[in-house]
C-alpha cells in the first residue's frame, strides 16, 4: 500500500508522498513514488503513484523513453497542448498497460491496478491537478474538492478536511501534510518514511522546491511528538461525559 497526497493550493500545488512497497509482512521495500518532468520556462508535470508496482513502474518507464528520446516522443508529455490532453495521455498508457497484463475477466485486471495523483502547469494555462483511474479516465481538483488522496487515505484525510485553507502558504500546507501522513503512519504498517515533498509556485514552471524527508528529520519528529500531545490536551480539555439520572 502507499499513501499519496496532491493539494492545490492558490499560491500553487504541494505533493508529497511515502516510499513503502511491501507485498507481505516480510517483503518490504522502498520506492519512490513521486516522479517529475520538467521543461525550464516552459511546464512542470509531477505524478504521485499507488497501486501494483509493476505497473506503476512501466506507466512512468513509457512516459519517460517518451519524454528522452525524439523518435519517440509522440505523444509525450513534454509536447501535450494542455495538462487535460496530458491527463489524457497517462490515462490511455496506464489502462492499456492495465489490460495487457490482465488474463481474463476483472478479477485478473483487478491485480494489476494502480492509481495516479497528476499536477503541474504549462505555460500560458493554470496550473491544474487530477486524479487517474485504473480505468483510463480522470477528475479534476476544483473548490469543493481541492486536494486528492490514493493509497492508504482514510487515517490522514481527517486533518486535511479540517484544516485545509487554499490561502496557506506553502511551508504550513507541508505542516498539514505531515500531521496527515504521520497518522497515517501510526495507523498502518503500510505506509512509512521517507516522505518524498515538492512544492510548485504558479507560473515559475520550474520545481520550487523538493525534498525527502527521514524518520530522523528534527522537524518532523517535533510535529509528530508535539501533534500526540496536542491531541491529549485537546481531548482532556472537552466537557467530560455524564450517565443521566435513571428513573424509579
Amino acid at each position: 500500500m502507499t499513501y499519496c497526497v496532491g493539494l492545490k493550493l492558490n499560491r500553487g500545488l504541494v505533493f508529497m508522498s511515502d516510499t513503502r512497497t511491501n507485498a507481505g509482512v516480510d517483503n518490504i521495500s522502498t520506492f519512490k513514488k513521486m516522479h517529475t518532468w520538467e521543461l525550464p520556462g516552459e511546464r512542470v508535470i509531477t505524478l504521485l503513484t499507488a497501486g501494483n508496482l509493476a505497473t506503476t513502474q512501466a506507466v512512468i518507464s513509457i512516459l519517460d523513453e517518451r519524454g528522452k528520446a525524439p523518435e519517440d516522443r509522440n505523444p509525450s508529455l513534454l509536447e501535450t497542448s494542455s495538462m487535460f490532453q496530458a491527463a489524457g495521455l497517462v490515462g490511455q498508457v496506464l489502462k492499456d498497460i492495465i489490460s495487457a497484463n490482465a488474463n481474463v475477466g476483472q478479477k485478473a485486471a483487478s491485480t494489476f491496478n494502480a492509481s495516479i495523483i497528476m499536477g503541474g502547469q504549462i505555460k500560458g494555462m493554470p496550473p491544474r491537478l487530477f486524479l487517474i483511474y485504473p480505468e483510463g479516465n480522470f477528475v479534476e481538483a476544483s473548490e469543493d474538492t481541492p486536494f486528492f488522496q490514493i493509497g492508504e487515505t482514510k487515517y490522514g484525510k481527517p486533518i486535511l478536511v479540517r484544516a485545509y485553507d487554499p490561502d496557506m502558504k506553502f511551508e504550513d500546507a507541508i505542516k498539514l501534510l505531515l500531521v496527515s501522513f504521520d497518522s497515517t503512519v501510526k495507523s498502518n504498517l503500510s505506509v512509512a518514511l521517507p516522505f518524498d515533498v515538492m512544492t510548485y509556485e504558479t507560473d515559475q514552471m520550474s520545481v520550487f522546491r523538493e525534498e525527502r524527508i527521514t524518520e530522523e528529520n528534527s522537524y518532523y519528529q517535533a510535529i509528530s511528538n508535539n501533534w500526540s500531545e496536542a491531541l491529549r490536551e485537546a481531548f482532556a480539555s472537552l466537557p467530560n461525559f455524564s450517565f443521566g439520572e435513571k428513573d424509579d
